[in-house]
């Protein structure tokens, strides 16, 4: 064969369309760096070819990249200007006017024209048949009305957006995976678990159809947050875990996405050493400020809490579903520093977003603040507040939260009828046992105990401890030290410590021999699933 002519561009493999075509091989495999490299240089062949509306799209897709994947947001936002000011040069009289009209409506703050925008760029998407356009106009419509509390009507738009990309409507592939994060992003706002499961089976069968890394991470990374608040912890962990190992560290805002969200499983599970290695260095993101406050929350430092609180809500930029959540830890920590006057102011700021809300969650929020603020007064609206939250977070299938509300019903009931107490600490101990949620455990115990009712035993064997505590307690066995224990699970030696501590009080041993000839006597742990 002879030598290929560099003076043919299109044969050299340096067109515009060979390289957006080596790119979407790149992304393909989850090669992001190339990806990444591969658009910059089809944005360049485009220009160079006079192919304005294909330069356009390749910048586009650059913005998405160095935004959603990398967090640089403002090499993102001078590529999407890129974009429209080339859509601009085009002219309005095709339908690439239609990406100019979508980030027009990205960039509003007014619901209604928003929504006007939208409308206009899917209408405009259908007359020219551009199904890409028009399910990422539905599914930006959708996250935008489902965070202004217009629940309903955007789930119909998320739904539909999804119908098309597992149709096999939707060619590009940062579409797909930004439709498929907009519709789980939304679930894991609304802790709408019944319809996460059901996308997350068919983005399971489109990623192994079309083999799309990327969509299996954000689905994971989403999906695992639903599942911590769903009480469903285990399938959480390997969640999150297999989320976590499908981006390198340099993917910043992807990846602190999935450790925020691994951080707040771990305080759940009272591992607080965990929890915060995993919060370092993220600070900034958005989604690590609430695990931030409940870490000083958790360890006894409520006017870090309130800090790390007080200065996101401040900023006046949060959506509904997002602001609520933070506010009804601040009543939290105020009540955990003894300052019920800002309790209140917090738990009737969240009243007043959760009456706006036709979901059940921010409802079932505001209800348990308000009751852990009666309880802490003395008040005897408790009670009635109390089983408000209840049957929200019971409508909302949530578990642990339902269990958390019965010990706080418990707490309410200790003095005036102790027999309703230890029938509702009971209830919530068995919950939190079956969720291993060994610090919420500990507290109804302690209740129970307090209240001359015996706890009672879990459970035999491996049941009684969280997963990373059968590990380490296997290791024990195996006569490795701490300093070998934290080699081989990648953790300090004082969170091993701290382990062992838990294992030897739980299974009521007074040593690590002691511990480690127990694990011997035990069964084999079962594998991941």
């Amino acid at each position: 064969m002879g030598e290929t002519s560099v003076d043919d561009p299109a044969r050299a493999g340096r067109s515009g369309a060979a390289l957006e075509e080596r790119a979407r091989s790149a992304h393909l495999v989850g090669d992001y760096a190339a990806t990444i490299g591969l658009y910059e240089r089809a944005y360049q062949a485009y220009r160079r070819e006079g192919e304005l509306l294909c330069a356009a799209r390749a910048a586009r897709t650059v913005s998405w990249f160095r935004g959603w994947i990398y967090g640089e947001w403002a090499v993102a936002n001078g590529w999407m200007a890129r974009s429209r000011g080339l859509l601009d040069q085009a002219g309005d009289d095709t339908q690439e006017r239609g990406w100019v009209l979508l980030a027009d409506a990205q960039a509003g703050d007014d619901l209604e024209q928003q929504r006007r925008l939208y409308r206009i760029v899917i209408e405009l998407a259908q007359r020219y048949h551009d199904a890409d356009l028009e399910c990422e106009a539905r599914s930006r419509l959708g996250v935008m009305l489902v965070l202004s509390g217009l629940v309903d009507e955007g789930m119909i738009e998320l739904d539909e957006s999804l119908a098309a990309v597992c149709g096999g409507d939707v060619e590009d592939l940062s579409i797909v995976e930004g439709i498929f994060c907009s519709l789980f992003y939304a679930c894991e706002r609304l802790h709408d678990v019944a319809r996460a499961e059901q996308w997350l089976r068919r983005a399971d069968d489109l990623v192994q159809r079309r083999k799309l890394t990327g969509i299996g991470g954000y689905c994971r990374a989403h999906y695992g947050g639903i599942l911590t608040a769903a009480g469903r912890w285990a399938e959480a962990e390997t969640a999150l875990i297999a989320a976590a190992q499908l981006f390198a560290p340099e993917h910043v805002r992807i990846r602190g996405n999935v450790l925020c969200r691994l951080a707040d499983l771990r305080l759940r599970q009272g591992r607080l050493e965990e929890a915060a290695q995993l919060l370092e260095g993220l600070e900034q993101h958005e989604d690590a400020v609430r695990p931030l406050a409940a870490l000083h929350l958790a360890r006894g430092q409520p006017a870090l809490a309130e800090d790390v609180l007080e200065r996101a809500l401040d900023k006046g930029e949060l959506v509904d579903a997002v602001e609520g959540p933070l506010l009804a830890l601040l009543a939290q920590v105020h009540l955990a520093a003894g300052t019920t006057h800002e309790a209140t102011r917090a738990v009737d700021r969240l009243t007043a977003l959760a009456r706006h809300q036709s979901g059940t969650y921010l409802k079932a929020l505001a209800a348990f603040a308000r009751g852990r603020l009666c309880v802490a007064s003395g008040s005897a609206d408790a009670r009635a507040c109390l089983h408000e939250a209840l049957s929200a977070f019971d409508e909302a299938r949530m578990p642990v939260e339902v269990a958390q509300v019965r010990l706080e019903l418990a707490r309410a009931d200790a003095v005036t009828r102790p027999a309703v107490a230890v029938a509702e600490a009971g209830a919530a101990l068995a919950a939190f046992r079956r969720a291993r949620a060994a610090p919420f455990a500990d507290q109804a115990a302690a209740l129970l105990r307090s209240l001359g009712a015996a706890p009672g035993p879990p459970g035999p064997g491996r049941d009684l401890l969280t997963r990373r505590e059968g590990e380490v307690l296997e290791l024990l066995a195996h006569g490795l030290t701490n300093s070998g224990i934290g080699d081989r699970l990648f953790i300090s030696p004082k969170t091993v410590e701290h382990h062992v501590g838990r294992i030897l009080a739980k299974l009521g041993l007074r040593s690590r021999a002691e511990a480690a000839a127990y694990a011997v006597r035990l069964p084999a742990a079962p594998g991941p699933k």
